[in-house]
């Protein structure tokens, strides 16, 4: 069997304050090379605490990480100094939430590239601004060569995030880590970026986990699909399979919840209730005081993630497959 990429086991991370928050609770996530997870959920589920955790983002005087974190066969808990800061862009890099803010806005595009890529390569500056500049054509950018020496603020917000994916494969990373990165696009830019990213995950073999809270974005990029909810992952497995047959109810919650053409002119379906507070997570499963199948196991005891075939799942009472149902 091969080693997967990414292997997370039991992964837990609190921040403590005057308050102590559970964001990932025992997380179990394993990778394959070449493959793509989509992290679903709600916010505040534990999607983009999963990525800066991946990347080590998180301060440490304030976070507390337990559990085992392997990316191609090193343990990311135990990098420092330059060993972690070859790691982040050259193993692992990551395409923000809002590029806006994650480009210094008093250095060019081409400048901010550049030097990315001589702190990761042995090249000197007039080959760097080549692969530069190339990055920036290879990630469709009209007029590249004039954007090279564009600042962040004079493009637009579709141009800013195929600068913010230029940047992130610039060190040819093997895992690229996606934060929702269609979210403040409209519509038609949206399905540009996500092919875009699908065509650029299957021309370099790298993988991808993609943090969404979009099912149709996750059916257009992902392979498999794991739905996080407090911290934990509740179901995972094939996107055909998750999409088609959720056994977990949150799960199946989260795709009724789904705007579409067919049910245009109906009420909204939500899901009832809040997410949990996770600093005060409730004693068993955390979805309990929202599901309307718990029993008093199911708020006295964590259920465990368990195969069933090809996906996992942890809930008591699980949804039955279409097959069994009808």
């Amino acid at each position: 069997m091969n080693t997967p990429l990414v292997s997370l086991q039991n992964l837990s991370v609190q921040f403590c304050g005057s308050r102590t928050a559970s964001a990932l609770n025992e997380v179990n996530i394993e990778l394959a090379a070449g493959e793509v997870l989509g992290l679903l959920g709600e916010s505040g589920s534990g999607k983009s605490v999963t990525l800066r955790t991946l990347l080590r983002l998180h301060p440490e005087r304030t976070t507390r990480i337990q559990g085992g974190m392997r990316v191609d066969g090193q343990d990311v808990l135990a990098l420092k100094g330059r060993a972690l800061d070859l790691y982040r862009g050259g193993t692992v890099s990551m395409v923000f939430q809002e590029p806006g803010l994650a480009f210094d806005p008093v250095y060019t595009i081409g400048q901010q590239i550049t030097e990315a890529i001589r702190a990761h390569e042995p090249v000197d500056e007039q080959a760097a601004r080549a692969q530069a500049l190339q990055m920036l054509e290879r990630v469709q950018i009209p007029q590249a060569r004039r954007r090279f020496d564009a600042y962040p603020h004079e493009l637009s917000g579709g141009m800013r995030q195929r600068a913010m994916i230029a940047l992130a494969l610039a060190c040819k990373p093997k895992l690229l880590l996606a934060d929702e990165p269609t979210t403040a696009l409209d519509a038609t830019v949206q399905i540009q970026i996500l092919l875009l990213l699908r065509e650029l995950q299957r021309e370099t073999g790298m993988s991808v986990i993609f943090v969404t809270h979009d099912i149709a974005a996750a059916v257009e990029v992902a392979d498999r699909i794991a739905v996080m909810y407090a911290g934990r992952i509740v179901e995972q497995g094939p996107v055909s399979q998750i999409v088609r047959a959720p056994r977990h109810p949150y799960t199946a919650g989260l795709l009724a919840a789904t705007v579409g053409t067919e049910n245009r002119g109906q009420p909204l379906l939500t899901v009832p209730g809040s997410p949990p507070n996770l600093a005060a997570l409730p004693p068993g499963c955390s979805f309990a005081p929202r599901c309307t199948q718990a029993s008093e196991q199911c708020r006295r005891e964590v259920p465990p993630l368990q195969s069933t075939g090809t996906q996992a799942l942890a809930c008591w009472h699980p949804l039955q497959p279409l097959a069994e149902a009808a």
